[in-house]
């Protein structure tokens, strides 16, 4: 019986024995193969270090794909203090290479703790300084690659592209607004290390950092080359205090090209205040606009038909009272007798109060709020203004005859130029924007696009879109606008000439905003050209006499960069008497050689041949050139 009880517990202990080797070999395999993973990663974040390898930052390209903010390669010294055998070596070598103080760099190298970025001293590190301390090969000292922002053309588009911290975070501008796109996901360089921080002899592992999304534009470069220029020169000229440009698409609402003075260097933006890199004049700042207004104020004329721009008529005096207020005219003796599309060619004061007493307020700030002003256009920008508009039960005979002409309200210029987008486009408002689309930066793939988007239909009839622009091609053929007036081209526009408030609520003296709306083609618009000087000095105090001529040289440079053909069809200009008048060189071909010389009155002709008929003229027919000029006839 002993023996019997001996054999079972010898029994018992095997089976327990068996049962737990099963349970062990069960925990190993779970261990081994199951939980092997998690446990190895768990192990690895014991032992493994990561040196941070940063990702370049998306590029901003223009409509065409060039690149306006881009990234140069620099480096930044990062310390691993625990591999650092010789501290003081290190300190000294390194405090030499950047001019720091030895003392600074001790503490660095001596630092306790398991990465030390050496900052602000061992940022952006030239390849000269890098290869340098490279050359020593010391242990625990490493050099990463970093992104620096770098934009080509310093501030061409500053405000609208912004600019970015040391650590390469938007801090305004699209930089701001498109962050999160921008900013890639950084890389590393893991290694692995002993509690103590001293390397372990296993491979480093290489993970490669991912570059932003691009962020692609309706700009077009060269043409925002040449409007940065031209308000470049006229803030030089005039010692202005202030200019604004745009160009847009009335069609879609895109944004060519945009930039204001003062401006700013986005790499040295430390150097600037605040007020000059956060305001972005284009769509922030809201001022009087002062006769480009006035468009508004014919448009609902036009529409409502209250007035024939053709037969009705007005008589200047040089002043119109309203409400005992005495309103002047710029010619102070006046202009006589007038058609209105006379009163908008000579900018006329009293004829565009009398256009809104026609209208009447409730119909004249009817079409005010139709056309945006007092809002926010929506533009994909930060800072817009909304501007300042009168409320309908603060306005009297006075403020609805200063506003008919463009005073005592408060406009942007984004606001203006997408009205007036909306007025000869045959009555379509669109949504201004400047960001066209995202896309990768190694594949181009697009992730997301923006199209034009129609925040208004049928804001006014085609017929009066048709009419005002024929009204305004006629202001710079005939009127205040001439000096923006191009040989061969149909253009149409309107100046503006406002008075500036001070901060007492009164009229400065002598100080103005000079303004010029103008487009191209006028009978089929293309683009809308809008420049602004404030406070010029030294000169005429006209935004015919300043603006428009601004505007011409950015339209003519659209003419060539998108070859806008030539039309005979627009209106001859006319010309004063100081200057250079052009006609045009008559087709004279086949006329008998007497006919062809009475054409050809007033040009100096010669001729090639002995025969009495024309075959061929030089410059050609339909050709405009300078009065008296050169015309030469090929005779058979």
């Amino acid at each position: 019986m002993f023996q019997s009880v001996q054999n079972g517990r010898i029994k018992m202990v095997f089976i327990l024995v068996v049962v737990i080797f099963i349970l062990i070999v069960l925990r190993v395999f779970y261990i081994q193969v199951i939980e092997y993973e998690k446990l190895n990663t768990l192990a690895e974040n014991l032992w493994s270090r990561n040196l941070p390898v940063q990702a370049d930052r998306g590029k901003i390209l223009d409509r065409n794909g060039k690149v306006i903010a881009g990234n140069e390669t620099t480096s930044t010294l990062v310390l691993i203090p625990n591999q650092i055998k010789n501290k003081e070596e290190v300190a000294k070598s390194l405090s030499e290479i950047l001019g720091v103080s030895y003392e600074e760099m001790l503490k660095h190298v001596s630092k306790r703790t398991s990465i030390e970025r050496v900052h602000p001293e061992g940022r952006d590190l030239s390849y000269e300084v890098a290869d340098k301390i490279n050359s020593y090969g010391y242990d625990g000292v490493y050099l990463l690659k970093e992104t620096k922002r770098y934009y080509k053309y310093d501030d061409l588009l500053a405000h609208v592209i912004g600019y970015v911290g040391i650590d390469n975070q938007g801090l305004s501008g699209l930089e701001l607004l498109y962050d999160k796109y921008l900013t890639g996901t950084d890389g590393s360089i893991k290694y692995f290390s002993d509690g103590k921080g001293n390397k372990l002899s296993m491979p480093e592992v290489y993970v490669a950092p991912q570059s932003g999304m691009n962020i692609n534009l309706t700009i077009d470069l060269d043409l925002q080359l040449v409007l940065e220029n031209e308000l470049n020169n006229a803030a030089k000229k005039y010692n202005a205090e202030g200019a604004i440009g745009i160009v847009m698409n009335p069609n879609t609402g895109e944004v060519m090209a945009m930039s204001s003075r003062p401006t700013f260097s986005p790499i040295n933006y430390q150097n600037y205040s605040v007020e000059t890199i956060n305001r972005n004049l284009a769509i922030w700042s809201s001022f009087e606009p002062g006769s480009t207004f006035k468009i508004l104020t014919l448009t609902a004329a036009i529409n409502e038909g209250v007035v024939n721009v053709f037969e009705d008529t007005y008589y200047d005096s040089g002043h119109i009272n309203v409400s005992g207020s005495n309103l002047h005219c710029w010619k102070t003796e006046g202009h006589g007798t007038q058609t209105y599309v006379q009163v908008v060619e000579n900018s006329c004061n009293p004829g565009f109060v009398v256009l809104g007493q026609k209208l009447g307020k409730e119909r004249l700030f009817e079409y005010i709020d139709r056309f945006g002003f007092g809002s926010k256009t929506g533009i994909d920008l930060n800072g817009e203004s909304n501007g300042i508009i009168f409320d309908l039960d603060r306005v009297g005979p006075l403020e609805l005859a200063t506003t008919a002409f463009g005073q005592g309200v408060s406009v942007t210029a984004i606001q203006q130029v997408n009205a007036v987008s909306t007025i000869i486009n045959g009555g379509n408002m669109y949504t201004p924007y400047i960001v066209s689309s995202i896309s990768e930066d190694e594949t181009g793939i697009i992730i997301e696009e923006f199209k034009p988007k129609l925040k208004k239909e049928n804001v006014i009839k085609k017929e009066t879109s048709e009419l005002v622009k024929y009204v305004l091609e006629s202001v710079v053929a005939n009127g205040s606008g001439h000096h923006a007036y191009i040989e061969g081209y149909r253009v149409g526009g309107k100046t503006g000439t406002a008075q500036k408030v001070g901060s007492d609520g009164h009229y400065m003296v002598g100080n103005y905003i000079l303004s010029f709306m103008g487009f191209i083609p006028a009978n089929d618009p293309q683009f809308v050209v809008y420049i602004a000087v404030d406070g010029a000095k030294g000169v005429t105090q006209y935004g015919g006499t300043v603006s428009a001529p601004i505007a011409g040289s950015v339209m003519k440079s659209l003419i060539n960069l998108y070859d806008i053909k030539s039309d005979p069809e627009g209106m001859p200009r006319a010309y004063m008497w100081y200057e250079t008048k052009y006609v045009t060189v008559p087709d004279v071909i086949n006329m008998s050689k007497k006919d062809a010389v009475q054409a050809l009155v007033g040009f100096q002709v010669e001729y090639s041949g002995s025969g009495d008929n024309v075959v061929s003229v030089s410059p050609s027919p339909g050709s405009r050139v300078k009065e008296g000029s050169i015309v030469k006839l090929m005779l058979n």
